[in-house]
């Protein structure tokens, strides 16, 4: 009988917390606070004004993106690739059909392409849901921390006039 192979060395990998900036440098350069949330197999994008259009005969499609949470005044159009339309189905139990782009993301000093569904996620306290197919073999998530992975962006405060 031959003796059992050594099992490979255990791989250690970096940790995020359960809410990060990504920035999307194909989409404007733009930098949104996401939600890490490894109870969703797919990444979302909050996406509106969404427009299908073709490109070189291949499905494309032109969107808009509020990158700051709870701020619908500062908007960026940008236009991506459409992989494929995939029904996904919301925490809620509701399904829609959404287009899937792939586009790269950066996070933690690594960048690779992620598929994201574009939705209005208006309603949603993230502008940006990374999945688990995401992060997979990349990442470890520390759902009690945040930020591990990228700074935390703190806005100046506006004075008050007395």
């Amino acid at each position: 009988m031959p003796p059992n192979p050594r099992p490979a060395p255990e791989r250690r990998l970096p940790p995020l917390g359960w809410r990060e900036w990504i920035v999307l440098p194909k989409l404007g350069g733009a930098l949104v606070k996401a939600k890490v949330d490894t109870g969703a197999r797919s990444s979302s994008l909050h996406a509106f004004e969404v427009e299908p259009f073709l490109k070189g005969g291949a499905p494309w499609v032109r969107f808009q993106i509020h990158p700051l949470q709870r701020n619908s005044r500062r908007s960026i159009e940008v236009q991506a690739a459409v992989l494929e339309h995939r029904h996904v189905k919301s925490s809620g139990g509701h399904t829609s059909y959404r287009p899937v782009i792939v586009t790269p993301v950066e996070l933690a000093g690594q960048r690779w392409d992620v598929e994201l569904t574009l939705a209005s996620r208006d309603t949603m306290g993230f502008r940006m849901l990374l999945g688990r197919q995401a992060i997979r073999t990349r990442f470890v998530v520390d759902p009690g921390r945040s930020y591990l992975g990228s700074l935390p962006i703190v806005r100046k405060k506006k004075k008050q006039l007395p």
